[in-house]
């Protein structure tokens, strides 16, 4: 029992930081990134498919300020547009023939900081959920121990393995944002 609440707690853990790093790469930059957009929902083809504009669109970067995206298949520019404005993340599409470019200005010093204390509750909510899932394999390992199975050392030493696990993660998470930090205070 004790290595499968060991491996599960890591594989919460793990899931948890890859949202993060998912959920923190949505912040811009003032740099043009390919995922700034590609994980946004679009509803293409008359509403009858709600895809991920990677799956309908090559995305990429023109310079460091400028976006360009190339639908696969032009018949639905449109609906890409529209889906980015509908996104609401302040960025303004163009249609340019078969393209769609997106400008990027560059951010002010307040729109910096806001983005940092958005950025700091994600990461704040990351914490949180790892505090959870250790809460939750601390509440396994107990009663592993009540029903038994576990031995009141190994029950000792696993809360130590989990407790260093849950360090490493928060560690990670940290990482996560002082990188993101950085790159919001370059100007």
């Amino acid at each position: 029992m004790q290595p499968d609440v060991l491996n599960q707690t890591k594989a919460r853990l793990q899931k948890v930081i890859e949202m993060i790093r998912n959920d923190i790469s949505t912040i811009r930059t003032g740099k043009a990134s390919p995922s700034l957009v590609e994980n946004l929902v679009i509803s293409a083809y008359g509403g009858t498919a709600k895809m991920r504009l990677m799956e309908l669109a090559t995305i990429g970067t023109l310079d460091p300020h400028t976006l360009v995206i190339t639908p696969f298949d032009h018949t639905i520019i449109q609906e890409i547009e529209k889906g980015i404005f509908e996104a609401n993340i302040g960025l303004s599409p163009v249609v340019d023939g078969q393209i769609i470019r997106i400008s990027l200005p560059p951010l002010s010093e307040e729109r910096r900081q806001e983005l940092i204390k958005a950025m700091k509750h994600k990461l704040e909510n990351g914490k949180i959920m790892i505090r959870q899932a250790r809460h939750e394999s601390m509440e396994a390992v107990k009663k592993g121990n009540e029903a038994g199975t576990i031995t009141d050392d190994e029950k000792q030493r696993l809360e130590k393995e989990i407790q260093k696990v849950v360090d490493e993660y928060i560690s990670i998470i940290d990482g996560v944002g002082e990188q993101k930090e950085a790159e919001l205070l370059q100007i």
